[in-house]
């Protein structure tokens, strides 16, 4: 297994379909065509072709095939696609065939974006960007990733790099000609350090934007809280339109935290179903409120259950925006307490609480335009506004430690991209990533 072999997988789920996609990528993947199909499409045109085994000549499939000349590809190699048949016979008859042909492999989860990366087709933050595309389960969340796949960070981030490179060029021309008359004598001058705090500043202005990117991703938390009984499972189980949690009369029951994803208006929303909050001396129901302590605590919105009877728990937490709802609506009449009023059995009140949320999940994903989308990112540019903070702080200091602030920072931006580190990050990304793509 080398890096020079020609890879192939589907590019469509498995089992059974009106067509399956097999992709090549690689410099065998030219002669892989020819011993299947015989002949060599003309590039980037489907063409009807008769597939048989190279072994023995059987026929496998009629199929269409296209021809990809690299670099101007996917992957920045040769490539090919054979639209098969989509049953599963067909697929792995010529899975079994192009395993069988001297330099071609099964291409591994991600293997694809891998080889584009690393020849230069995309660079890392664009390549996660496809990862984001394929897990999108909403409009807001594709529109986002689209955006990162057309290089809305990248070229940011480049543009960033390239004026830290400029000061960093500066500050090591100024420590290496500083005993020549062309530089200045004092060394690293005061516009050096005007032009950094300048970077500083834009970086630290996109850091702040109250994590929308990463949240986006994940989902906007909502958190069902209340005491036992109070109609968490069965409010869930109502919004979600199915029986997501067990409902019973007996107190205690949730034990875990349940989840259910929605789509809102092309938002994402994580609803969260949690363990009723009292004093217990069980210990696994005191383990599951401990987690629904948590789960409040890193939510984006919790909403308050409160039943008939009025009991409100105290949640005992950090600050998280709440909203009251009153349940089981159809048993009492009037407000017990201000909030949103519902009743699962009857439907009453549903819809304006999904709208409720759908306006919090509005309100704290905002307009979908966040340029920071993943943890890996925030962690550079807040490293990256680290040094340059430590390179404002040394002025009248050694300037060799000012440049290597510089140097630092340089480094940092070019982790966003992938200029370093990139085979980690490649390896976490596609751990779980879709083969054949």
């Amino acid at each position: 297994m080398t890096d020079t072999d020609t890879l192939f997988a589907p590019a469509t789920g498995f089992g059974r379909s009106a067509v399956a996609v097999l992709r090549l990528s690689g410099p065998a993947a030219r002669d892989a065509v020819l011993a299947l199909a015989g002949t060599l499409p003309p590039p980037r045109r489907l063409s009807l072709r008769t597939l048989r085994d190279p072994a023995c000549g059987m026929e496998l499939d009629r199929a269409l095939v296209a021809w990809f000349p690299g670099p101007g590809t996917y992957t920045g190699e040769d490539m090919a696609e054979l639209h098969l048949h989509g049953g599963p016979a067909v697929r792995m008859g010529v899975l079994a065939a192009l395993a069988a042909i001297p330099g071609c492999r099964a291409a591994g989860p991600g293997a694809f974006t891998r080889r584009a990366v690393l020849n230069g087709r995309m660079d890392l933050a664009e390549a996660e960007a496809v990862a984001d595309l394929i897990d999108a389960e909403t409009d807001a969340q594709r529109r986002q990733a689209l955006r990162q796949l057309d290089g809305e960070l990248s070229r940011q981030v480049a543009a960033w790099r390239a004026e830290a490179i400029d000061c960093l060029a500066a500050a090591e021309a100024a420590l290496d000609f500083a005993d020549e008359g062309d530089v200045d004598d004092a060394g690293l001058d005061a516009a050096l350090f005007g032009r950094a705090a300048a970077l500083r500043d834009a970086i630290a202005t996109a850091l702040r934007d109250g994590r929308r990117g990463e949240r986006l991703r994940d989902g906007f938390t909502v958190v069902l809280a209340g005491a036992p009984n109070a109609g968490k499972s069965t409010l869930l189980n109502a919004l979600s339109r199915r029986e997501a949690a067990i409902v019973s009369d007996l107190p205690g029951t949730t034990r875990d935290a349940i989840e259910v994803r929605l789509d809102l208006g092309g938002l994402p929303v994580l609803l969260v179903d949690t363990a009723g909050l009292r004093d217990t001396a069980e210990p696994v129901e005191a383990e599951g409120i401990a987690r629904t302590r948590a789960r409040i605590a890193g939510a984006d919105l919790v909403l308050l259950l409160v039943p008939p009877d009025g009991t409100t728990p105290d949640l005992d937490t950090v600050a998280v925006p709440a909203v009251t709802v009153l349940t089981k609506a159809d048993l009492f009449a009037g407000s017990l307490h201000a909030g949103l009023a519902v009743s699962a059995r009857t439907g009453a009140g549903l819809e304006a609480l999904l709208d409720a949320i759908q306006v919090a999940a509005e309100t704290g994903l905002g307009a979908g335009d966040a340029l920071i989308t993943r943890a890996r990112h925030r962690a550079a540019l807040e490293a990256c506004v680290a040094h340059l903070d430590r390179l404002q702080a040394s002025t009248g200091t050694l300037p060799e430690l000012a440049a290597e602030d510089l140097r630092l920072a340089v480094r940092a931006l070019g982790e966003v991209g992938g200029h370093v580190g990139v085979e980690d990050v490649l390896d976490r990304l596609f751990a779980g990533f879709c083969i054949g793509k």
